[in-house]
């Protein structure tokens, strides 16, 4: 079986729908594992929670989703993130909030965790060197988790001899599942931040028990228009060019 790993939409209906169109072309998948934040940011709240609601998936919620409903609090977002996500309230229909609000911290899809931001702390932690990666290895028990939240496409390794390394997670490369257990992120769709500004997903294939990362062009000044339209803050406009 095959099954999309996709995280940090960011209300860009823009890449989200060239991400879909992409994994139709490489035949489809079964199921999709989503990581969090379907909103903040961008400026299509609304469709990116109705086209994410149209496919097969689980998700589990990101801090920006649980922001925009008001469920955490928001002091410590930037100025420019905290605008977006009082803007972001005001997009979102019942339906909407009814789906933030039941979003799970947690999920476990076969051997895999799925949360957003890191096992000890699901919603704020962003898993960005190997000495957190370390220290988080404890808090799940499969042998896989999946985060999202750094925008960035990396992979913690931990051995039997509890040595923790990382790496970069590319594009096209074979990740092959071994023994070790592995913590993976699949980077972001709608806002990218490694200093590539294309959409990031990966497939994981079941049978082979192999991951592969995806990046995918899409047309970023569309987005950018509906941001400069919407009035959301300019740094976040600017910021999508240069996938930082």
């Amino acid at each position: 079986m095959r099954y999309a790993i996709i995280s940090d939409i960011h209300a860009n209906l823009t890449a989200f729908t060239a991400v879909l169109d992409d994994i139709e072309q490489r035949g489809g998948v079964k199921k999709m594992w989503y990581l969090g934040d379907v909103v903040g940011y961008g400026p299509d709240p609304h469709e990116c929670i109705e086209l994410l609601r149209q496919t097969n998936h689980v998700s589990v919620a990101g801090n920006n989703d649980w922001a925009a409903i008001g469920k955490i609090d928001i002091s410590e977002f930037n100025s420019d993130a905290a605008d977006a996500c009082h803007w972001t309230a005001q997009q979102l229909n019942s339906e909407d909030v009814d789906y933030l609000e039941n979003l799970p911290l947690v999920i476990q899809e076969d051997d895999f965790t799925l949360v957003h931001g890191s096992p000890r702390e699901p919603i704020w932690e962003y898993l960005i060197s190997t000495g957190l990666a370390r220290e988080n290895f404890a808090y799940f028990q499969t042998q896989f988790c999946l985060v999202g939240h750094s925008h960035r496409p990396l992979m913690f390794s931990y051995n039997e001899s509890g040595d923790c390394s990382s790496s970069q997670f590319l594009p096209n490369i074979k990740l092959a599942l071994g023994r070790n257990r592995l913590i993976i992120n699949p980077g972001a769709v709608g806002q990218p931040r490694d200093g590539n500004p294309q959409a990031s997903y990966a497939i994981y294939d079941s049978e082979v028990r192999q991951v592969r990362l995806y990046r995918v062009p899409y047309d970023i000044h569309s987005t950018q228009d509906r941001m400069v339209e919407c009035g959301l803050p300019m740094r976040l406009v600017a910021r999508l060019s240069r996938g930082v």
